[in-house]
């Protein structure tokens, strides 16, 4: 009798259903270190195990989105809003004729390098790690921080899973996926360090794949239903300030057409249910007609494409706008959350200065000969939780900032 491990295990069935523009596993660029094929998953479903199983992953649940964890059991966090954009991604996948293995890999790995309390957390790492020394051109300091680098940097060099090298050795269309958004400075380093030319198009132009435009417009799409759920739940925003932001009150209307009597929660769910669905079916008939109008038949087509061809409608992008401003202005900006955020930018930038005052408090110093004790800093405080990130705030300064 065989071993277990002679057993035929059938081969993987890669691209079934796909497009000629979608993103096919054979195609892969690969990756960044040679590694034999995995004998039931295709490389995109790997890249998303490998995500899923990852430590840094798992942090994602105590890493604020916009409320802090010990604020509310039920708001999102960026894992939650990592699974929301995975879902409304590989929906859209699915019918578009892209691989859903791919999309599924990007978002559920976009936010990774993201640190605690949010945006708040990354403008007060940037501040910190600019100020820290006079950056010389070209050295870590003159990166800053960027979430999105930060993210590639994960998946690239900070995970310690493998024996034969640093990170997770993704693929390159997962990699560049992550990659959503670099400034162009930052692309131009990124491209004198890394082979594989991931960063290119920020410098010379040209698009990713289409499953990885898809995550950028997910991502919008998820994080203005949530947040309006969140600031409803919170008490900060109410549903009859939802009516004065076009794109929902049209839902609501709809809602209370089909249900008269309907209101309080079931009327906000209905409404962002209703509102949801409009936008992923606006999505798709958007996409199929300037896949169409520009010809596009392969991924090489994709790439030479010098503007997204994943987008809403002129009109769904212009209500979209509209609400972020909403938001932006009634929930960010609200006195409530300003207070938390100023609070946790402290966290962040009192905790940089305290890790280098002290570096034997800080395990990541001195652990690489490669990078600097300032950027040292920044990689362990952009992986704590929010959590983690005031106790150890509290601990090093005798004082607390949240109660």
């Amino acid at each position: 009798m065989p071993a277990p491990g002679a057993v035929p295990l059938g081969p993987v069935r890669e691209g079934a259903g796909l497009a000629t523009f979608g993103m096919h596993p054979a195609r892969s660029l690969g990756r960044r270190f040679n590694e034999p094929d995995a004998p039931t998953r295709s490389v995109f479903q790997r890249d998303r195990d490998r995500i899923i199983h990852s430590t840094a992953f798992r942090r994602l649940v105590y890493k604020t989105q916009v409320f802090l964890n010990h604020e509310g059991d039920l708001f999102r966090t960026r894992l939650t809003h990592s699974l929301e954009v995975a879902q409304l991604g590989r929906s859209i996948a699915r019918t578009l004729g892209l691989n859903e293995d791919l999309v599924e890999a990007i978002a559920l790995s976009h936010d990774l390098g993201h640190t605690p309390f949010g945006h708040a957390g990354q403008d007060a790492l940037n501040a910190s790690i600019r100020a820290a020394q006079p950056a010389k051109a070209g050295s870590d300091e003159d990166w800053g921080f960027e979430h999105n680098l930060q993210s590639l940097r994960v998946v690239d060099e900070l995970e310690e899973r493998y024996p034969a090298f640093d990170g997770l050795n993704l693929t390159f269309e997962t990699r560049e996926g992550i990659l959503k958004h670099c400034s162009r400075a930052n692309a131009e380093r990124l491209m004198r360090t890394d082979a594989t030319g991931v960063a290119r198009r920020f410098v010379e132009g040209g698009s990713p794949t289409l499953e990885a435009q898809l995550c950028n417009l997910a991502d919008e799409i998820a994080y203005n239903a949530h947040d309006i759920d969140d600031g409803v739940r919170s008490g900060l925003l109410t549903l009859d300030q939802m009516n004065d932001v076009p794109l929902f009150d049209r839902y609501r209307r709809q809602a209370l057409a089909a249900h008269p009597v309907l209101g309080g929660r079931r009327l906000l769910f209905e409404s962002i249910r209703l509102m949801l669905s409009d936008q992923v079916y606006d999505v798709i008939a958007t996409t199929r007609r300037r896949v169409a109008d520009a010809g596009v038949d392969s991924v090489e087509a994709v790439r030479a494409q010098k503007a997204p061809l994943v987008a809403f409608s002129d009109e769904m992008a212009a209500q979209s706008q509209q609400l972020k401003r909403f938001l932006f202005r009634n929930l960010y900006r609200h006195p409530q959350v300003m207070d938390t955020t100023e609070r946790a930018a402290r966290v962040v930038s009192e905790l940089f200065v305290l890790y280098l005052e002290r570096p034997h408090e800080c395990p990541a110093i001195g652990v690489s000969s490669s990078i600097s004790a300032p950027r040292a800093v920044a990689d362990y405080i952009a992986g704590m939780t929010d959590r983690f990130a005031i106790r150890e705030h509290q601990r090093l300064s005798g004082y607390t900032l949240f109660s």
